[in-house]
């Protein structure tokens, strides 16, 4: 019969195959992990900037490029907007104060200071009124008050000769009675004319202050209308170069539209962006320096606009003494800022290590040059060529200041040849 034979099993297959991984795992760890349990990076020396902590003085500046601009400009704005009816002048004309520029027409503000004006003339024309009423009502209680007063005088002398006659029957007690009664009835009436007038006088007072302040106020509202109208024909606030003018004959320039600007022709400053780390250490008074056909000039600081934009903030520096001859709109010079006094440090390249690392760590290179290990350390001010060690590195150590952005997460750095 027949049986079936089976194969013998081989369990040295099983064996190689959990040995390569086991080889495979140690291999990967031996390039990830150090002797130290850290994770480490394998790099040429070729690929890398090594660099040697020294001892030296410390330039506290920052180089920066600046824009020259006029150190004063003044813009031109449509007060009140129109259409342009004549230009007088063109972009880059010297101008004087006064001098005209365009001229625009505007219907409907031409028609509403019309209207403006007829209507102050008119409620004027009102106060004028009101103010005359008062006056001839005030004259009125005076000429009431000086024949109460006529009155009164002539009807006592006439009680005193009836008082008289009476004793010798020669006229009646009714007719003095009479007499009497109307002195009596003057005297009343004087009293109550004289607290009327005190009480018109007062309101009248208190009235006229009112109407001639409201009068005041008309009045300059219908001197701003004019202005309005007159301001369609734009002039030259200021002496001084026109330029970033470009109208058209027939355009139309909105309310508040910019027509241009007026710059001083003569005197310029230099604009210039820092970077935001700056900020805190950047403050008014503070001097630039630059040379130009061998002459040293010195700026300063006279504007700090904080706002930061794209990671940087905008400063105007003004010249100290006399500015550079030649010098136009526009250009660019390059400046040193300085920010605190030259002082003996311990030094370091700047690199573009310290935007990957923040200054807090850098790669140290060991005794023996093989490997470079992560050090926390200390930096304080930089410039464009040194960085000052504060703590962390010793004089004459090594450290890598090339950029850190393939090896950022690493504790280690194999060095190697190519």
């Amino acid at each position: 019969m027949d049986r079936r034979v089976e194969k013998k099993k081989t369990p040295w297959k099983k064996f190689a195959i959990a040995a390569g991984a086991v080889g495979l795992v140690v291999l990967v760890a031996s390039v990830v992990m150090d002797a130290s349990g850290g994770r480490s990076f394998k790099v040429a020396e070729g690929r890398i900037v090594v660099s040697t902590v020294t001892e030296g003085t410390f330039e506290d500046f920052i180089p920066v490029r600046g824009r020259v601009t006029p150190l004063k400009t003044v813009f031109l704005d449509a007060i009140e907007g129109g259409r342009v009816e004549r230009v007088l002048v063109e972009d880059g004309t010297m101008l004087k104060k006064g001098d005209l520029i365009v001229e625009l027409s505007n219907t409907t503000l031409q028609l509403e200071v019309t209207r403006n004006e007829a209507l102050v003339t008119e409620q004027l024309n009102n106060m004028r009124t009101i103010e005359l009423s008062l006056e001839q009502n005030r004259l009125a209680h005076k000429r009431n008050l000086v024949e109460i007063n006529y009155q009164i005088k002539r009807l006592e002398r006439q009680v005193t000769r009836e008082r008289e006659l009476i004793k010798t029957n020669a006229i009646s007690q009714a007719q003095l009675d009479q007499t009497e009664d109307e002195l009596e009835y003057y005297r009343n009436r004087r009293a109550v004319t004289l607290e009327s007038q005190a009480t018109d006088a007062r309101l009248q007072e208190t009235q006229l202050k009112f109407l001639k302040t409201s009068g005041e106020q008309l009045e300059t509202s219908l001197v701003f209308a004019r202005k309005n109208l007159a301001a369609l024909n734009v002039r030259a606030p200021v002496d001084g170069k026109l330029s970033g003018f470009n109208v058209e004959i027939g355009q139309s320039i909105n309310r508040g539209g910019r027509l241009g600007q007026i710059d001083d022709p003569e005197n310029y400053k230099l604009t210039a962006n820092i970077d935001e780390f700056y900020l805190g250490r950047v403050d008014l008074g503070q001097e630039a320096n630059f040379e130009r056909g061998g002459d040293n000039f010195t700026m300063k600081i006279a504007k700090i606009y904080p706002q930061v934009a794209n990671g940087q903030f905008e400063v105007d520096f003004v010249f100290e003494d006399e500015q550079p001859e030649g010098i136009r709109r526009g250009q660019t010079l390059q400046t040193k800022l300085t920010l605190g006094d030259a002082t003996a440090a311990t030094l370091i390249p700047n690199g573009a290590f310290y935007q990957d690392t923040g200054g807090n760590w850098v790669f140290v290179v060991t005794p023996e040059g093989d490997q470079a290990v992560k050090r926390n350390v200390r930096l304080g001010r930089r410039n464009s060529r040194f960085i000052e060690v504060l703590d962390g590195l010793e004089v004459g150590e090594r450290v890598v200041t090339s950029p850190y952005t393939s090896f950022v997460e690493m504790d280690r750095l194999k060095l190697g040849g190519e």
